[in-house]
């Protein structure tokens, strides 16, 4: 009996030993790389992060620990990779800012200059808890401003659709039915028809093959700093969207200032920060200025009220927090009040451009029905 228990014990090591080539266990393992490879990190992913790690570290759970089970819980695929490689670095001696700074896809600068500073301040638990709350100041703007845009962008592409599925499928068979009456069509009808063959043409196909070598290269150009600086300076001056997207630039520039000044982060870091993570080349631009006026001594101040980008209410508050070293809570409740000032922005916009695009969309699809049924009109009249 004995050896019989033996040769099953050998026998069941060997399966097991076996198992992970192709047993079930494997599976998970390699779906899960496939979905971490190609799954994106959303802002909502980090503020549960960060909320969950202040929690735990604040709590008096060990690092080590904490990383462990936010991993175990963490549903996006490609973060939880990142966590777990975080904490095998930790494991083996390295700092938790520095573990972070080698996915900079998911972590970035400013994420983890703020970490560093908690580290060298003791006050980690609190850095993490004050970033999972800019994180979501900074979801609520971006989440309010792309629910904004959204509505414009979806009528503008139905009234397009039915646009082009009017002339191209219905407008064809009215033409058959005009031919067949006789006469003279309207002009109106005549360009509309004109339009129709030319949509159901190769000239169509090679104009959206110039079209998109335009888009193209115009991104390729985008991404070049002269070309990046002239567009976001361009849309500064648009009419009404310029004043939308200068007040969303320096909530974003005073909340991530003093979010770094609150947490220890030293100024001329913070700037340089603040420079790279702007989101607006012109805004990055103005604070290269105040970072150079800022080193050889000089106040924040000073550059701000030569810059029209900042308005002077949010000079005079930053010159203010300057003269009572309170300037991190000065920057905290201008970027609050610009958050509200954006908020009844969009929805002053949004009201304005609901009844326009009404007329726009109604206007589109009118002009090809009422093309449509003028040459009925006509051919009545000369009934008549």
């Amino acid at each position: 009996m004995d050896s019989a228990k033996k040769g099953k014990a050998k026998t069941a090591k060997k399966g097991g030993a076996a198992a992970p080539k192709g047993s079930a266990a494997a599976g998970p393992k390699k779906k899960s790389d496939l979905l971490a490879r190609f799954e994106t990190v959303k802002l909502k992913d980090m503020v549960v992060f960060s909320r969950q790690f202040s929690a735990m570290v604040g709590s008096g759970v060990a690092m080590l620990r904490t990383l462990t089970i936010i991993s175990e819980q963490c549903e996006n695929e490609k973060l939880r990779a990142v966590i777990t490689d975080i904490k095998n670095q930790v494991e083996g001696g390295s700092n938790l800012s520095a573990a972070m700074a080698k996915h900079p896809d998911v972590f970035d600068r400013l994420y983890v200059s703020m970490v560093k500073a908690g580290e060298t301040g003791g006050i980690l638990d609190e850095v993490m808890k004050r970033v999972s709350e800019f994180l979501e100041a900074r979801a609520r703007l971006t989440d309010k401003v792309k629910s904004a845009m959204a509505y414009p962008v979806v009528a503008m592409f139905v009234a397009v659709v039915v646009f082009w599925a009017m002339l191209t499928f219905i407008l064809p068979v009215f033409q058959g039915i005009f031919e067949g009456m006789g006469g003279e069509l309207p002009q109106f009808t005549m360009f509309l028809i004109r339009l129709s063959e030319f949509m159901r043409s190769w000239w169509m196909l090679l104009l959206v093959i110039v079209i998109g070598a335009g888009v193209y290269f115009f991104k390729q150009w985008a991404k070049t700093p002269v070309g990046r600086y002239q567009i976001d300076g361009f849309m500064l001056r648009v009419p009404v969207f310029g004043d939308v997207i200068r007040k969303v630039a320096v909530a974003r520039f005073t909340r991530t200032f003093g979010t770094l000044i609150h947490s220890g982060v030293p100024m001329l870091s913070a700037l340089d920060v603040v420079k790279e993570t702007a989101g607006n080349a012109v805004l990055s631009r103005s604070v290269e200025d105040i970072h150079k006026e800022v080193r050889q001594g000089g106040t924040i101040s000073k550059p701000m009220s030569k810059n029209p980008l900042f308005p002077p209410m949010v000079v005079q508050m930053i010159a203010v927090g300057e003269e009572t070293g309170k300037l991190d809570e000065m920057l905290e409740k201008v970027a609050e009040f610009y958050d509200n000032e954006v908020e009844n922005a969009v929805e002053a916009l949004t009201s304005v451009l609901e009844p326009i695009l009404v007329i726009g969309v109604g206007g589109i699809v009118g002009s090809v029905v009422v093309g449509m049924y003028l040459p009925i009109f006509t051919i009545i009249n000369q009934l008549k």
